[in-house]
């Protein structure tokens, strides 16, 4: 039955519809606009005299697309007038939630509050501690990765709800800014300990296809795209903990496949607003979202606590590289593909009790290790270099072949003596020149050095974008050993953060990039005879490798890799995964398509965890880099949808296309956020702070 509001009285009073979208039932009320919201849901309540738990309800205003949150403020302040239709609806509503491992949960969240705290309460539940870390997207059919820009444009002039730029308050302009406060003060760790594992012993171990029906015992098939519910915190955290192998066939219908660098950034125009309910973003009852991590920057990844987190970072890794996301080489694939096999073996397997271990392990001198060790990664983590020798400047020397690529020439590497001191490489005819002036002399700080690496050709070689004043120039370093590639790589990487070789943490560096390359080495016999292995290739390396090579080839030089990490526990294996993916180029990076001011063409802008990048659509080279330790503002002119970034040298400008400028906004404000967090492990996390990096208002 519809009701009509009439005009109002005399005293003032006019009737408001309100629809209870439980009942599906519509009420009539006379109310008056300095009534508070809150009168207004009680007499609604007394009204409806039905004897329901009504506290999870609150009034909803489909026209204007808000929820009327604010009990205490009246109607007038909320501008609801006699022509308003609200709806008397739940806050708690369910959503279909895939993970990052592809398993899709059916779970209740508050449609009310903004998404962060939504998120928030979500990794409580699934015992995933930082939650800042991770955030919500749309799904998106695969076709509109080929024209998300026309339709979210078209969406955003037609539908009001989509206009993702427009801030909930109204103002058209906004700044980020940092005020040298800890946005943790103080957290303690949260989250079940990963000391349980779901076990499974039928069936070789080696038999893959044979193990799949293991994990299929709860609940019936735990797929992509199958609804089940968890109820029982135990083997939640098994399931969640060590995720059941899904075929590549049957994921690819749930995985975006971007064919180019275009495709890449159009992925990211849906990541949903954090300072917006899910309700004020056009999500709905029983609707499929994904939830995945969207920052990449992971604290603390401790396996006591982390299990589930360790997961599901290992889950997406692993299909990003499958699906194409992220690029790599062959023999980066093949180690990959090891790695992802030791998982599958050890995943059936009993995993030792990481508190017994630690208590085996636990003596005095372990406790002074790592105190230093803390000490250590306290003073990196604030840019704070321990000088070591002052006396002596570590120095770099090796022949060296050089090259300068430069378009429509074809030119070949020329042989040189090389330095590499402090952050400068200078190059001469031979050793014995170094006293005179160098033939070239680059300042490499805040450069990108890219691999350029092929063990089989033995091809030890370093791509260097090196900023100069006109952008970035291009220079190829080619080497004759693996230990030359590892020192003057490990170089390089401290050089594009500011530090020299003189830093704590070089060493480190060069181990870490020995042992990557060491997990690439093949074996002359694989781990594992190739018959007594049911594995199909396609489920362990991406589509572009196993459309060249026949599938017995690849699992022989998967088994051939495998002999390196064989040994591996299985949260190693996790974890020796993920500190490989991040040791690649692409790691890390996401993707916008812009155009600069008073620029003529489309260019790709890449934000990542340290630093923002200016790129070329087509290639995704380098053109120019910039460091978030030299940003000193960002503003967002939502009237022009143009984002402005103040750094030290210079004032950048851009308009963003096909996602709206807050998602860029809020990538930028996140990492500085994320960056911002100390070595202090009890402390907790400061949503406002949150918000005031990264909410789009003054």
């Amino acid at each position: 039955m519809a009701f009509i509001a009439d005009s109002g009285r005399v005293d003032g009073s006019w009737t408001l519809q309100i629809t209870v979208t439980d009942l599906q039932v519509e009420k009539v009320l006379r109310v008056k606009g300095d009534e508070h919201v809150g009168g207004v849901m009680l007499r609604l309540v007394e009204a409806l005299d039905i004897a329901l738990d009504w506290s999870d309800h609150a009034l909803w205003w489909p026209e204007r697309n808000m929820w009327l949150s604010r009990t205490r403020s009246t109607l007038d302040q909320y501008s609801v007038q006699a022509d308003a239709k609200l709806q008397f609806t739940p806050m708690h509503k369910n959503l279909r939630i895939q993970l990052p491992d592809l398993q899709v949960l059916d779970m209740r969240v508050d449609f009310s509050t903004k998404v962060f705290a939504t998120v928030v309460h979500l990794c409580k539940e699934l015992g995933i501690r930082f939650p800042e870390e991770m955030s919500f997207l749309r799904r998106l059919d695969k076709d509109d990765l080929k024209r998300v820009v026309k339709e979210a444009t078209k969406k955003k002039k037609k539908d009001p709800e989509a206009a993702g730029p427009l801030s909930s308050n109204g103002h058209h302009s906004s700044s980020g800014s940092l005020d040298g406060l800890s946005p943790f003060p103080s957290r303690s760790p949260m989250g079940p300990s990963p000391s349980s594992t779901l076990i499974r012993s039928a069936g070789s171990p080696y038999n893959m296809s044979g193990n799949m029906s293991q994990f299929n015992s709860f609940n019936g098939t735990i797929s992509p795209g199958s609804m089940h519910s968890l109820s029982f915190e135990g083997v939640m955290e098994s399931t969640l903990a060590i995720s059941p192998p899904v075929p590549t066939k049957e994921a690819f219908q749930y995985l975006y496949r971007p064919k180019n660098f275009i495709e890449k950034a159009r992925i990211n125009c849906v990541w949903l607003d954090s300072s917006r309910s899910l309700m004020e973003q056009g999500i709905r009852e029983n609707d499929f979202i994904i939830f995945k991590y969207k920052f990449y920057s992971f604290y603390d990844l401790n396996p006591k606590y982390d299990a589930i987190r360790i997961n599901q970072i290992y889950e997406q890794a692993k299909w990003s590289l499958m699906a194409e996301e992220t690029d790599c080489t062959e023999e980066e694939m093949m180690m990959f593909a090891a790695l992802q096999f030791q998982v599958q073996l050890q995943s059936g397997l009993p995993q030792p009790d990481l508190d017994m271990t630690n208590n085996m392990n636990h003596t005095e001198d372990d406790d002074i290790d790592a105190a230093l060790k803390d000490l250590q990664e306290s003073l990196e983590g604030n840019s704070i270099s321990t000088p070591g020798d002052i006396t002596h400047i570590p120095e770099l020397g090796d022949f060296v072949r050089f090259l300068k690529p430069k378009k429509l020439t074809l030119k070949s590497y020329k042989r040189y003596w090389a330095t590499f001191k402090d952050t400068h490489i200078a190059f001469y005819r031979n050793r014995e020149d170094t006293t005179a002036q160098p033939l070239m002399r680059y300042c490499v700080r805040g450069c990108e050095a890219q691999p350029d690496v092929n063990l089989t050709a033995k091809k030890y070689g370093i791509k260097m974008f090196v900023p100069d004043a006109d952008g970035m120039t291009e220079i190829c370093l080619r080497f004759d050993s693996e230990e030359q590639y590892c020192r003057w790589m490990a170089a390089s990487k401290l050089s594009s953060k500011g530090k020299t070789m003189a830093d704590s943490s070089y060493s480190a560096e060069v181990q870490a990039l020995q042992t990557f390359l060491s997990m690439q080495h093949t074996a002359p016999t694989p781990s594992i005879n190739t018959s007594n292995v049911d594995i199909q290739a396609e489920d362990f390396v991406a589509p572009r490798f196993y459309k060249k090579v026949k599938s017995k080839t690849l699992v022989q030089k998967i088994m051939e890799a495998h002999a390196n990490v064989r040994e591996m526990s299985l949260m190693d294996s996790k974890l020796a995964f993920i500190k490989a993916w991040q040791s690649l180029p692409e790691y890390g990076i996401t993707y916008f398509v812009v155009k600069m001011a008073n620029g003529k063409k489309e260019e790709l802008l890449g934000v990542a965890s340290n630093r923002i990048i200016r790129m070329d659509l087509q290639t995704g080279d380098s053109i120019k880099t910039w460091r978030y330790n030299t940003l000193q503002s960002w503003h967002v002119n939502w009237e022009v949808e143009n984002m402005i970034l103040e750094f030290e040298e210079e004032r950048v400008t851009f308009a963003c296309l096909g996602a709206p400028c807050k998602v860029v906004h809020e990538f930028i404000g996140g990492y500085i956020f994320l960056s911002m967090r100390s070595q202090d492990k009890n402390q907790s996390l400061n949503e406002e702070m949150f918000h005031k990096l990264t909410g789009g208002w003054s």
